[in-house]
């Protein structure tokens, strides 16, 4: 605790020096970036101006804090859950820093200030934005007013979800508390190139497809003599525009392969932890090893192929936004795919002045087949010869007191549903709510 209070500490410090030095201010604010408040909700990709005259290099800081209080209950069959009460969850903070290094270039660096998953500051990621290149020449102005390239270690731009969901203390874009059941993010050295004109865009990405750079050799197994490592591929289409004042209309579709990872995390790649502390958790568990409370994720670590489907509307203030998932892949110590998938609802109203109120539900299911378990001190080991189902529903409210600050909660049930009965998720289920104080700028 006193390494996260230290923490604070020094972000809170760091950022009044900035301000106070006149390095961030309403006149030199980095182009071309999501903005941190309110009114980065429901972008999608970074805007793109390419009429930004650029005078200098400008520094911008940027900071989520979220404390949260919990009051969530759960149950199985064979008992053993961990023991729980109401209460406040460990605060989170996010450092953002962007630079404009040159005319339509950009840099960023992300750190996870205080998290559930560690007790220590983590980088989650850097990279480079172009919006333009430092070449001249006609073909490369026509080539760069539609197109933006990223390179760096960045969280990959896979489906749209992840542009609306919780990250670290970043909370501010979702109108929920936590995320999808099975949570597609994850962070990955590559590069993207992205294209946009008339309200359609097209994206290309390759990676590493690890959550972090690695040279190690991967081990043969019994079951998968393929020591090769292969890169990560993923495309995305669709089509985005304000079709008039009142309406806007987008659609989105993203593929995801990765054939042979040393350790493929598009389902686990969330270092920060879930909002949901220590439901259908063991006795014992701590909240650093058990930091995913509430999520399922299907184990593809060596290999994966991911498609994900989007569509969102809004009309004057109501929005609804939903998503089709399907992927397949197995981990080293298998020999055939296995298969998951996902869908999900949102509805959220939002009125008010400036739309600072809100009222939503999010229904959210997902099918999986998981790998079987034959760990040390596991008698008889699990055995999942049929599919599983995990579903949630939650009910979510907001207040926006201001574009920067914002307090929601939500009444939330979870069940499990089809595990084996030597699983302690048989029969599992937990409800209640959480309510959030959440700080973006």
């Amino acid at each position: 605790m006193k390494t996260k209070v230290l923490n604070f500490l020094k972000a809170s410090a760091l950022i009044l020096v900035c301000i106070s030095a006149g390095i961030v201010n309403a006149q030199t604010r980095v182009a071309n970036l999501r903005p941190y408040d309110q009114t980065g909700i429901n972008v999608y990709e970074a805007p793109k101006d390419t009429n930004v005259v650029f005078e200098r290099l400008k520094v911008q800081f940027g900071a989520g804090f979220t404390q949260s209080f919990q009051g969530l209950k759960h149950e199985n069959t064979s008992g053993g859950l961990y023991k729980m009460s109401p209460g406040f969850n460990t605060a989170n903070a996010n450092l953002f820093m962007d630079v404009q290094l040159a005319d339509g270039i950009l840099l960023n660096l992300t750190s996870y200030l205080s998290a559930r998953h560690h007790n220590e500051t983590w980088v989650k990621g850097g990279y480079i934005q172009f919006d333009k290149l430092p070449f001249k020449g006609q073909i490369w102005e026509n080539i760069m007013k539609v197109t933006t390239l990223k390179i760096g270690h960045m969280e990959i731009n896979y489906g749209d979800q992840h542009f609306r969901r919780s990250d670290g203390a970043q909370t501010i874009y979702n109108p929920f508390i936590e995320n999808y059941i099975m949570d597609a993010f994850t962070t990955e050295i590559g590069a993207e190139v992205l294209v946009r004109k008339s309200g359609l865009f097209g994206l290309v990405g390759v990676s590493n497809g690890m959550i972090k750079g690695n040279i190690d050799s991967l081990v043969a197994t019994s079951q998968d003599a393929n020591i090769h490592k292969s890169p990560a591929v993923y495309l995305k289409g669709g089509f985005d525009k304000q079709l008039s004042d009142v309406l806007r209309i987008r659609f989105a579709a993203s593929y995801y392969t990765n054939k042979s990872s040393g350790g493929q995390t598009l389902y686990g790649g969330d270092r920060t932890g879930s909002n949901y502390f220590m439901v259908m958790e063991k006795v014992g568990s701590t909240y650093l090893a058990n930091a995913f409370s509430g999520r399922l994720n299907p184990g593809f670590s060596k290999k994966v192929d991911a498609f994900q489907l989007n569509g969102f509307v809004k009309a004057l203030g109501l929005e609804l936004f939903g998503t089709y998932e399907a992927a397949k892949g197995r981990t080293k110590t298998e020999t055939a795919d296995r298969k998951a998938k996902q869908y999900a609802i949102d509805a959220i109203y939002r009125f008010g002045k400036a739309e600072n109120l809100f009222l939503g539900v999010r229904y959210n299911a997902v099918t999986a087949r998981l790998a079987n378990v034959a760990a040390a001190g596991t008698i008889p080991a699990i055995i999942y010869t049929d599919d599983i189902k995990v579903n949630r529903i939650a009910f979510g409210v907001g207040w926006f007191l201001t574009k920067n600050i914002l307090l929601k909660g939500e009444y939330v049930k979870q069940q499990f549903k089809d595990f084996p009965v030597t699983d302690y998720r048989n029969g599992g289920e937990f409800s209640g709510y959480v309510i959030q104080a959440v700080v973006g700028f």
